[in-house]
């Protein structure tokens, strides 16, 4: 294959953004560093980790990327440890693993999701069916096994958001 099809701009900008912000800074040896990683990232691995460049450069996935960021870290991260906190003084949980469908077709959809899902306080994702269809998730709040009330309270949000940046 030849070596400039191998190279996948949207993996170079996404690491290159993810070593910056894990190192916290800006300066002129972080950039050059950064970008010799990212370089190399996107030239070795860049061509499977993003199928469709151009659906990747899209403003409106961004905003939507964007909004999703600041809604899960500011309000729904919030809601949520407050509520596991709650659960944890007053020692009332009702735990269990429920099934829940997913709608969400790309696979960078359905990864947002699980991982929306196992890094909010209270759930996590146990396995994904090999259809690809079925989230198990362990819940803490087993509050009912209606498949839409469950999908309701755990991924709706995640999966309406989802859909809105990578289908």
């Amino acid at each position: 294959m030849n070596p400039l099809r191998r190279f996948s701009p949207a993996t170079f900008v996404i690491v290159l953004a993810v070593y910056l912000f894990y190192t916290g800074s800006v300066s002129e040896y972080d950039l050059v560093t950064g970008s010799i990683v990212a370089l190399i990232v996107s030239f070795l691995v860049g061509h499977w980790l993003v199928k469709n460049e151009l659906k990747f450069f899209s403003p409106r996935r961004w905003f939507y990327a964007i909004i999703y960021g600041l809604r899960y870290f500011l309000i729904e991260e919030t809601k949520t440890h407050i509520d596991v906190a709650k659960r944890v003084f007053t020692l009332k949980a009702n735990p269990g693993i429920v099934r829940i469908p997913l709608e969400v077709e790309n696979d960078y959809g359905k990864v947002l999701v699980a991982n929306s899902i196992t890094n909010t306080p209270g759930t996590i994702v146990v396995d994904i069916s090999d259809d690809g269809k079925w989230l198990y998730v362990h819940w803490i709040d087993v509050s009912t096994l209606d498949e839409k009330e469950v999908k309701e309270n755990v991924v709706s949000y995640f999966e309406d958001y989802a859909k809105k940046i990578f289908d």
